[in-house]
């Protein structure tokens, strides 16, 4: 059985770090962010837990190729993708709860 998978976008309370990742559980994926699951890692390290971008995919192995082609693009890039899709930067965390 396939399952599904998001990418998402992270960043900071002053938009001034990017976060891209990949999970399975986009809710539970975000708690840890939210509260610093992994202490050590670069979400905790830079307070980056405001979600400002998302994509649903059915398959985990279609969320992988697009989060690598996220990350293998510009700042500008993931920029420009925010801002089409929330161009008030608004955290998006109600949408997938």
């Amino acid at each position: 059985m396939e399952r599904g998978g998001y990418i998402y976008i992270l960043t900071n309370k002053n938009h001034t770090v990017l976060y891209t990742g990949v999970t399975s559980n986009l809710a539970n994926r975000l708690y840890e962010h939210r509260t610093g699951f992994y202490k050590d890692s670069f979400t905790s390290r830079y307070n980056v837990t405001k979600l400002v971008y998302f994509e649903e995919f059915l398959s985990i192995e279609d969320a992988i190729h697009r989060e690598k082609q996220i990350k293998a693009g510009s700042r500008q890039n993931k920029l420009d993708l925010v801002n089409g899709f929330n161009p008030e930067w608004k955290d998006l965390i109600g949408a997938i709860e």
